[in-house]
């Protein structure tokens, strides 16, 4: 099974999600949204390309029928999405990790920082893809995806620079 993730999209109303997204997710059969989407055209659009699974972020004040955060299978792995800015945590991947205390997830996917972030603490894979839109200081726009074959998962950042090509 091939998963895209993305957050913080921060697409208004009217515009579009860059071409690389549309590329890179052309074969995904589920997407994760981890919040900051702004506009339910950009959810419109994902859902051409496969299922979405998505949560609120802080900027996604007319998106109320989202939940702040939600648990979601791919095969045998358990996964928790998140948008990073409530809970307990000195940073955006401790309030994560926090919002997600107790639940048994193998994975935890938020973003908020629109920093690309990967790590493992306490056996949960924590991963924030970045933001394919708006880079805020990081060199290049990104996105992840998730391969689960088997009861096992892989997980990795795609990462574009400003003219939309794979690095």
């Amino acid at each position: 099974m091939k998963i895209g993730i993305l957050a913080d999209t921060h697409i208004l109303q009217g515009r579009s999600l860059p071409s690389f997204i549309w590329d890179s997710f052309a074969d995904v059969e589920m997407i994760l949204h981890a919040g900051d989407i702004l506009s339910e055209s950009v959810l419109e659009d994902l859902l051409l390309l496969a299922p979405v699974v998505a949560v609120k972020g802080n900027g996604d004040w007319g998106l109320t029928d989202l939940p702040d955060k939600t648990i979601t299978f791919a095969e045998n792995i358990k996964i928790g999405i998140t948008h990073g800015y409530l809970g307990r945590g000195k940073n955006t991947p401790e309030r994560a990790y926090n919002t997600f205390r107790g639940d048994h997830v193998n994975v935890i996917v938020f973003g908020h920082s629109h920093v690309p972030f990967k790590s493992v603490y306490n056996g949960i894979t924590l991963f924030n893809p970045g933001s394919p839109t708006d880079r805020r200081g990081q060199p290049n726009y990104s996105v992840g995806i998730l391969i689960v074959e088997n009861g096992l998962y892989d997980i990795q950042h795609l990462f574009y620079n400003a003219e939309g090509r794979l690095l």
